[in-house]
């Protein structure tokens, strides 16, 4: 379907033009009717489908084609991570280029003036607030906040958010709210938890499942069953000699990212390093050279698996396993996004077999195995029964499953932070 073929108004179908969206994605396209009929929403949709903009759009348009408060908040937008926030303000800042209305987006990391511009933000009433939950919770918790005038209540990665620990701040954000609002919520998976928050703070909603949480055909799926002290030797054969473009190595914890970050620099790759240590500015700075290509490898724990909008990802390396299915769907998610094809490697050692074996279960798929280089001696045999107490693996506890713009109609309400002060 193609956008033009949708009952949105004029100034958000000027954006689109703009931003040159021509055809719409199957979660837009089963989506933004819903929402335009103001109907509550659950959508089970993952990373990479276009979801934002399923969002945005008619939120846009309901905003344009009806009388709402001037002067206060008439939408939240809630995310999980201060990243997919930033992708999520960038989206609005260009499909609303061509209407009035303001925005903010509320997340830490940053200095006490971007805190000043949240806050005046939040208290002359933004149209739309961008918040991470945690974020939105210090203000309220400071100041009051007016938020009788919103209509929209959206969630985006509703999962991702309750895996976090934000269900207590979700609710009582919830509670201030008006109860006659249209509230959306977007969620890769459909656990039991994200049904039962569902039926909490929405009313009769419509379901759109788009897609089971699998890894998209695009990806070409590999792995080495090696020993841990193998990793770094196929990291060696790997990039040994080759022209290397964006690609991701994850790694579960900021300890080991720090510790592969040095080791691959003393290799003379092209490396940059992403974990929670980091601050707002030196992320944003990592992020910026990696989308530029003055940095080849990204070396990061999970922090980037979800809503970093970058679409030309060649290969994701999973340097030990993800500690759940849903978490590797995530991770190599990063590659072969906007319908390109895209190679995702998964060094599994002895110890991490049986958690590995869970994953395949998932996928209901035997991934392809690769030969670990000779001169790197003997790998182990795959055996994930022997391996499924492992100390290592489960370590006593069992794994888990704006805007700087010209809008058209400039108003008293441009309180938009330039982007140098986000």
């Amino acid at each position: 379907m193609k956008f033009e073929e949708l009952p949105l108004c004029q100034s958000v179908q000027d954006g689109l033009e703009a931003m040159n969206f021509k055809e719409t994605t199957p979660v837009q396209e089963q989506t933004i009717p819903v929402i335009l009929g103001k109907k509550d929403v659950i959508a089970c949709a993952q990373t990479g489908t276009g979801k934002t903009a399923a969002f945005i759009l008619p939120l846009l348009h309901n905003l344009q084609s009806e009388k709402h408060a001037e002067d206060k908040i008439n939408a939240i937008i809630m995310a999980p991570t201060r990243e997919l926030a930033q992708q999520i303000d960038q989206q609005m800042e260009g499909f609303s280029y061509f209407t009035p209305f303001s925005s903010v987006a509320v997340y830490g990391g940053n200095d006490a003036q971007a805190w000043e511009v949240q806050k005046r933000g939040l208290q002359k009433g933004a149209d739309v607030v961008i918040a991470t939950p945690g974020r939105l919770i210090s203000h309220i918790n400071l100041y009051d906040i007016d938020f009788s005038g919103v209509k929209y209540f959206i969630l985006d990665e509703a999962d991702r958010m309750l895996d976090m620990g934000f269900y207590d701040d979700i609710m009582l954000i919830v509670k201030r709210l008006p109860k006659d609002r249209q509230t959306i919520m977007f969620s890769a998976t459909m656990p039991p938890k994200i049904r039962t928050l569902a039926k909490t703070i929405l009313h009769n909603p419509a379901e759109v499942k788009i897609a089971v949480s699998r890894p998209p055909e695009s990806i070409e799926q590999n792995v080495y069953i090696c020993h841990e002290a193998q990793k770094q030797g196929i990291i060696r054969h790997l990039f040994s000699g080759k022209d290397i473009s964006k690609v991701i190595i994850f790694s579960g914890s900021k300890l080991k990212v720090k510790e592969l970050f040095k080791t691959f620099r003393k290799m003379g790759l092209s490396v940059g390093e992403m974990h929670s240590d980091l601050d707002q500015a030196q992320r944003d700075h990592v992020m910026h050279e990696f989308k530029n290509n003055r940095v080849s490898i990204l070396v990061a724990t999970d922090i980037v698996s979800r809503g970093i909008d970058i679409d030309d990802i060649t290969m994701v390396i999973n340097y030990d396993v993800p500690h759940d299915a849903e978490d590797y769907v995530h991770r190599i998610g990063r590659t072969a996004r906007a319908s390109a094809k895209g190679k995702s490697i998964t060094f599994v050692s002895e110890e991490e077999q049986y958690k590995f074996k869970r994953i395949e279960d998932f996928l209901e798929k035997e991934i392809t195995r690769l030969t670990v280089p000779a001169e790197l001696g003997e790998a182990p045999a795959y055996n994930p029964t022997m391996h499924r107490h492992g100390k290592k693996q489960f370590g006593g506890k069992k794994g888990t499953f704006h805007r700087n713009r010209k809008p058209a109609q400039k108003t008293k309400k441009n309180i938009k932070p330039h982007k140098s002060q986000q």
